[in-house]
């Protein structure tokens, strides 16, 4: 039987950025991704991104207490909804810009 990954870590990704939680295995869409589950922080809610492992260059495991620390110094922050009235005022004020 295959042992299904679960355990505390930092995981580096490609592009020089970390992310700090519990990582598992996940399947998306018929693809298998690493879910790393970051830990509510004194500055931020607790979230869940999934990777697709092609982004990943190291996962490094550590105790929970270490996984802690570093999700509150990473700062990692989830993905905000994408906001078509921001991108549109910023197109418009470059536009502007341009004339």
């Amino acid at each position: 039987m295959e042992e299904k990954l679960k355990l505390h870590a930092i995981v580096e990704l490609f592009g020089h950025a970390r992310i700090s939680g519990e990582v598992t295995e996940q399947n998306v869409a018929g693809s298998a991704f690493v879910r790393v589950d970051v830990p509510e922080t004194e500055k931020q809610p607790s979230f869940t991104r999934p990777f697709n492992p092609q982004a990943i260059y190291a996962i490094n495991p550590v105790t929970e207490e270490v996984m802690l620390h570093a999700a509150n110094q990473i700062e990692a922050k989830p993905i905000e909804a994408y906001d078509a009235r921001k991108m549109l005022d910023r197109l418009l004020e470059l536009k502007e810009n341009n004339d």
